[in-house]
């Protein structure tokens, strides 16, 4: 499977600031809410007090969704944020395929004490957005 580096809604506009998943390097998280299989919003709050939130902002007839997460998000949690990425890829058809497009969305975070792997899966008709949103919550 190939991944790609996600330019596309890898930032989002807040006030003047572009915010990217990347920016959560050198960050540290206090509470993880939502990261669970089959979820469509995880929300991480950080020890400096900031919020950010992994979403899909739903239109009509798309599904994105957690479909596996790789890794303890305990490890996460009170140790710094080393590693931030996100890749895109849409090579590797989903076995139960009932949609006319997919999208994976790859979030990794890695802190010294672990790394977790977030598989997103969107699916539409190809006309609705299948991305992962991602934004400080402010």
């Amino acid at each position: 499977m190939k991944f790609t580096p996600s330019p596309v809604n890898a930032g989002l506009l807040i006030g003047s600031t572009t915010m990217n998943f990347e920016d959560l390097q050198g960050k540290t998280f206090s509470l993880i809410e939502g990261m669970v299989e089959g979820n469509d919003e995880i929300t991480f709050t950080c020890t400096d007090g900031t919020k950010y939130k992994l979403y899909h902002d739903q239109c009509c007839c798309e599904s994105v969704n957690i479909v596996d997460i790789d890794g303890d998000a305990e490890d996460l949690l009170h140790s710094t944020i080393t590693l931030a990425e996100v890749s895109i890829s849409s090579e590797q058809q989903p076995q139960q395929q009932a949609s006319d497009s997919f999208t994976w969305t790859f979030y990794r975070i890695a802190t010294q004490r672990g790394f977790v792997v977030l598989r997103w899966l969107g699916e539409s008709n190809g006309y609705y957005g299948e991305e992962v949103d991602f934004r400080q919550v402010v």
